[in-house]
């Protein structure tokens, strides 16, 4: 036991080595696996919303799934491995751009145990709860962070220059095209381009009631108080403790920024802030409603995934609004470019 708490020791501890690029041709091998992951979910989730009989969480469409990530998880860590039997450790054996993609191995495995075992417990989803499932979120997650492997190993190569040809941006790619694919298949419910004109024009011509917390929910947590006083007087003053729960978020946001103090220069507080001020916000509109409407949701992936769902767009909004170092750099070096 000695020699093993040893050995992974040694495979832990940063040799100091700056950490190197994979090739090209490399990178286009993990992205053309990457396909197979991605369109393993594809055929997966067109199972989950056209098979009503699913009933086991071991199906053809999960094997397709799973082959995928397995198939491209052992091709980094082979990458990582070839640089272990040449004497490198710790990060330093890790290609630069693969390190998040190697993170997430284990954890999409994780979430995928722990899919098994939503599954078991509370059956297969066949509708909109699919979307919302957490142990669905974990797993897009990582997925997403497995597949747009290229796209970082590329984003700052050497050999990319000013003009790079197609066919060396290509693995950044289709990392980059997967990637937004699982965005759009996980936010397909508010996909315009999914309904017909029919539905669209039958939606546009439906008059609603005024819902609860309609004025507020596209508005920023913080700065909440106008917004929910605005809703409060166009309802009547019905909907008080929904609005009040805003509020709420309004003050743990602002918690939020004396704990993280985001910044420009504080990049990882930033993208903290931007997700977790969106998750307290629905964390707490959803535990509020609960409360007082009488009882949890019946469908338990809605209101444990929805949270979750609001705190990723707001981290990728984070992200977004954001400039990364290098781009910045490149702005004051050569002018905006943009």
């Amino acid at each position: 036991m000695a020699s093993d708490a040893a050995g992974i020791r040694r495979l832990v501890v940063d040799t100091g080595e700056p950490r190197g690029w994979v090739s090209p041709r490399t990178d286009l091998v993990t992205a053309l696996l990457g396909i197979w992951f991605g369109v393993g979910l594809m055929v997966d989730a067109w199972a989950h919303s056209n098979l009503a009989q699913l009933e086991t969480f071991f199906t053809p469409w999960h094997a397709v799934f799973y082959s995928g990530f397995a198939v491209v998880s052992g091709w980094i860590i082979w990458q990582v491995w070839r640089n272990v039997r040449a004497g490198r450790q710790g990060p330093a054996a890790v290609p630069t751009g693969y390190l998040a993609g190697l993170v997430a191995i284990p954890a999409f495995a994780a979430f995928g145990f722990a899919d098994m075992m939503w599954h078991t417990i509370l059956g297969i989803e066949t509708t909109i709860n699919i979307f919302f499932s957490p142990s669905h979120l974990g797993l897009v997650v990582t997925m997403m962070l497995i597949i747009t492997t290229p796209l970082r190993s590329a984003w700052n190569a050497p050999d990319v220059g000013a003009r790079p040809t197609l066919g060396r941006l290509l693995p950044a790619l289709v990392g980059l095209a997967f990637a937004t694919t699982l965005v759009l298949l996980f936010l397909s419910y508010g996909d315009a381009m999914r309904y017909r004109p029919e539905g669209i024009v039958r939606a546009l011509s439906m008059l609603r009631e005024a819902g609860a917390g309609g004025g507020t929910r596209g508005a920023g947590p913080v700065a909440v108080g106008p917004g929910a006083e605005q809703v409060a007087a166009q309802t009547g003053f019905r909907n008080v403790p929904i609005l009040l729960s805003f509020v709420a978020a309004g003050v743990v946001s602002d918690l939020l920024i004396r704990r993280l103090r985001p910044s420009g220069e504080r990049r990882a507080a930033f993208w903290a802030f931007a997700g977790l001020s969106a998750f307290a916000t629905w964390s707490l509109y959803i535990g509020v409603a609960s409360a007082l409407g009488g009882g949890l949701p019946g469908v338990p992936e809605l209101w444990t995934g929805a949270p979750v769902v609001a705190g990723l767009i707001g981290l990728a909004l984070g992200v977004l609004f954001l400039p990364s170092p290098g781009s910045r750099m490149r702005d004051e070096g050569h002018g905006d470019t943009r």
